[in-house]
């Protein structure tokens, strides 16, 4: 089959996430029909998650090429960027606080972040309730999906923007997550300014960060006067279970982490007794380094899917970094698998670049010397 023209390629995205929205949004304003395929049955559906920092050097030039930069600014919160290190008796041994003018790296909660883009697509671009199963037919296409519901959809190109677990990475790579020895347990805590002041204090307008060389712990001012706190530990993927418990065992946990956490000031252990609602547990998981594959003509990955790493700040950024470069390839070239060789010419060497600096720095966010301002 010869490569079809991406004006009159079926493409289909799968994920909605920020990679997959910022894909095809800007395939949008180049005139480039895209639909959206996600398993979630709404926008609604889940929570999705905190606060992360968009840098001037990838995530703003993909939505400087959305066309949704000054709405970004609107939304972001620039005071965002303040952070506080701290010694495990509370002591604050590093302040940065942004000046007025500071944009290089302002947060937006998730959320926010996924409205945007939303809102910002054709209306029915984006199938809820489509979670991808199997991918069938020939290599050179078209490609048939097969989704759980029992639906299929047919594609001259598949772009797999479907995260860590990816369904569409099988198509042309064999790799598969492993877990990196460290995990994160997330607690919320809500309206802060009335009913948890003191934490409010600690963490500021930003983050705040404390660690003792074998576990840490990693605050994140959200808006709504809300703040996440991430405990950070080597701990075994199944530790929960290990320990007799189970994650809904909110008080079983956190005797354990008061345990763990003993020689911590009482200021940092409201982070551990303080918190609202259940523990939410997240092993950290990444992909081989490197992570590549032979070209495929209808199919190509980006963000996570493609190259999974432990979170250190990067992961949004490269995800939307990935969907623009992607997008302004199949908007120039002559043909689908054109713009896959050209994007992927760039998209694997950088990736695997940044994969192999970041591979084992995990163990920094545990370092009370190195622990810098890294965002889960």
């Amino acid at each position: 089959m010869n490569s079809p023209a991406p004006a009159h390629a079926r493409i289909s995205v799968i994920g909605a996430g920020p990679g997959g929205l910022t894909c095809a949004r800007i395939l949008q304003r180049h005139g480039i029909a895209v639909t959206v395929h996600d398993r979630d049955p709404g926008p609604d559906a889940r929570n999705q998650g905190g606060s992360l920092d968009l840098h001037a050097d990838n995530g703003q030039i993909a939505l400087r090429e959305a066309g949704l930069l000054d709405e970004f600014f609107a939304l972001a919160r620039p005071e965002g960027q303040e952070m506080r290190k701290l010694d495990p008796s509370g002591r604050i041994i590093s302040h940065h606080i942004p000046a007025a003018d500071e944009l290089f790296k302002p947060e937006i909660d998730r959320g926010h972040l996924r409205a945007l883009l939303l809102e910002s697509l054709h209306p029915g671009t984006v199938r809820w309730g489509h979670a991808l199963d199997t991918i069938d037919g020939p290599a050179d296409g078209p490609r048939l999906l097969r989704f759980a519901d029992g639906t299929t959809v047919e594609a001259d190109l598949v772009i797999g923007a479907d995260g860590a677990f990816s369904r569409v990475r099988p198509a042309v790579s064999p790799a598969v997550p492993a877990y990196i020895g460290m995990g994160f347990l997330e607690a919320h805590f809500s309206d802060v300014e009335r009913r948890h002041p003191e934490l409010a204090a600690l963490v500021g307008r930003g983050s705040a960060a404390a660690a003792d060389g074998e576990r840490a712990m990693f605050a994140q001012r959200n808006s709504g006067d809300h703040i996440r706190v991430y405990l950070i530990r080597r701990v075994p993927v199944d530790w929960i279970a290990a320990s007799g418990r189970t994650v809904e065992d909110t008080e079983g946990i956190r005797a354990l982490l008061l345990d763990e956490y003993a020689d911590w000031s009482p200021g940092l252990r409201r982070m551990l007794t303080d918190n609202d609602g259940r523990y939410v547990d997240r092993p950290l998981f990444a992909l081989p380094v490197p992570h590549t594959w032979a070209h495929h003509p209808t199919v190509t990955l980006l963000g996570d899917a493609a190259h999974l790493m432990p979170p250190l700040g990067v992961g949004v950024n490269l995800a939307m970094l990935d969907a623009a470069e992607l997008a302004l390839a199949l908007a120039s070239a002559a043909c689908v698998a054109d713009a896959i060789r050209v994007y992927e010419k760039t998209m694997l060497p950088r990736s695997t670049a940044m994969a192999e600096a970041l591979d084992g720095a995990a163990a920094g966010l545990l370092s009370a010397e190195d622990f810098d301002d890294d965002r889960p």
